[in-house]
């Protein structure tokens, strides 16, 4: 389960997972700063999805680009995997691994694709 940084709170997913037909859910949600991503961590979050991390027209409402120093600190400072998200290309994807996000989550990058295998192989090389 995902949920948005102002959707349902992080804790009552957490609750409701205890039921028997939700043990075996992940739970996360995006994060826009450095003190959400600690709250859901707190709060029992399995990941967080964090950014804006660059430019990029869908996620314009959540503000400006963090940037990579941005990402490496929340990387550095919660204890749950952190997924980037924003603007993310094969150009910079590298970026973000370095930063020590556990992954990317992109849009435009597979959308725009013609060949989604050849950008997967291209992602996992770098």
């Amino acid at each position: 389960m995902h949920a948005g940084e102002t959707a349902l709170p992080i804790r009552d997913l957490v609750d409701a997972r205890r039921s028997a037909r939700l043990k075996n859910f992940l739970i996360g949600a995006s994060c826009h700063s450095l003190d959400s991503a600690i709250d859901v961590a707190e709060r029992g979050a399995d990941y967080v999805f964090f950014g804006p991390v660059f430019e990029t027209p869908s996620k314009a409402s959540f503000g400006p680009a963090q940037g990579p120093a941005k990402l490496a600190q929340v990387c550095r400072v919660v204890s749950i995997p952190v997924i980037a998200i924003g603007g993310i290309t094969l150009e910079n994807a590298r970026v973000c691994r370095e930063s020590g996000a556990a992954g990317i989550a992109a849009i435009r990058l597979f959308q725009d694709a013609d060949a989604i295998g050849e950008i997967i192989a291209a992602l996992q090389t770098e």
